[in-house]
């Protein structure tokens, strides 16, 4: 029996067209959002072929470690716990001597990236991310630099009277590799306005990462749902990320970032929801396979977030990477994520293959190593 000739029509029929390789439309995606019983499972069946007409049975990960250079941060983003001002007894600058060890650690534990990112202190002119950046330099000459999200990149470029593609290509000649795309949490600006009312406008955020695909920098592409957003919403999003793509190709995975509630004021004080259910995790996952199918060939599982059992499940439901080593993870931990800072290679192979999946390890813009 055809399972998708048993269930509703509509969503049938959106399953069978993604089937012949038709992503769903913005609408179509809304419609997903809101499926369940024999439909939602349909979805995962569907989200499942479409990962290994994409990308075979191959599981990536990337050996990295995490470097977060300070907490101290201008904004107050109420999903956040991890920023602190700048007199707080628990704020902290790393120094260059202190990224350097860093870079050392990663570079003992054959990381191929370090990912840097740090709140927006309130000093911090361009030259301290150039600072950075020689730092790791001044260490390893080969390592891959995942750095600086655009909102920092508008922070660095304001306080030196730069535009932020002057402060990009600045960045770029000094030895940024690649950045994160952070800072987009949900790009609805009304939904902004609640949870970032001081962060850049998603006007702004298109603005920056377009100009670091036009200049050669490769960024990745996340959501962070699951506090105030709609289906409606999230659809969104994820239509005007596969845009961005269209035009530029600059993108090299898709994170989904399920929201960490436990200690932020958005959960505390303005009655979010407290994260994500399951159901609409899977979703997320499954619905984003359907709407980059043949733009963003990469969807990473964020284990720190789900938990390294819920991350395994949704390599079958979507996922086709599990992200990196990390080494150190302050930001989920602090929101309340208990499922910890560091998992070694050895375990994501065994997660991996204990799906019936061949582990590889991939560099930050996926080339494959192993």
């Amino acid at each position: 029996m055809n399972l998708l000739n048993i269930i509703d029509g509509e969503i049938s029929h959106i399953l069978n067209r993604a089937v012949d390789g038709r992503p769903p439309s913005l609408d179509e995606a809304e419609l997903l959002f809101g499926c369940t019983g024999q439909e939602f499972l349909a979805l995962i069946l569907v989200a499942n072929h479409v990962r290994k007409r994409a990308v075979g049975d191959i599981v990536t990960y990337v050996i990295n470690r995490n470097i977060n250079f300070t907490n101290v941060c201008v904004n107050s983003c109420r999903f956040c716990a991890f920023r602190e001002d700048k007199d707080s007894p628990n704020q902290f600058l790393l120094s260059t001597d202190e990224i350097e060890n860093k870079t050392r650690e990663a570079v003992k534990m054959k990381a191929t990236e370090v990912c840097i990112q740090g709140g927006l202190h309130p000093e911090a002119n361009l030259d301290l991310y150039l600072q950075i950046l020689k730092s790791v330099r001044r260490v390893s000459p080969d390592i891959h630099i995942h750095a600086f999200s655009p909102m920092e990149i508008q922070h660095a470029a304001r306080r030196e009277g730069l535009s932020t593609r002057e402060a990009l290509k600045i960045l770029k000649e000094a030895g940024l590799n690649s950045m994160p795309g952070t800072a987009a949490e949900i790009l609805v600006d009304k939904i902004r306005e609640l949870i970032c009312p001081t962060k850049i406008s998603v006007r702004e955020w298109i603005k920056i990462i377009e100009e670091a695909h036009n200049l050669g920098i490769p960024t990745s592409s996340t959501m962070m749902y699951g506090h105030l957003e709609s289906n409606r919403d999230k659809a969104v999003h994820m239509d005007i990320l596969r845009n961005i793509q269209k035009r530029t190709k600059g993108f090299t995975e898709f994170v989904p970032l399920s929201f960490i509630h436990q200690h932020t004021e958005l959960y505390k004080n303005l009655s979010s929801r407290p994260g994500a259910t399951g159901m609409e995790d899977v979703k997320v996952y499954a619905i984003s396979r359907l709407m980059f199918d043949g733009l963003i060939n990469n969807i990473q599982v964020s284990w720190v977030k789900l938990g390294t059992k819920f991350a395994q499940f949704l390599l079958n439901a979507g996922a086709n990477d599990f992200g990196g080593t990390l080494f150190e993870e302050n930001i989920s931990r602090i929101a309340g994520s208990p499922s910890g800072e560091y998992l070694s290679p050895e375990s994501i192979i065994a997660l991996i293959r204990d799906c019936g999946r061949i582990p590889v390890q991939r560099t930050t813009v996926y080339e494959l190593l192993g």
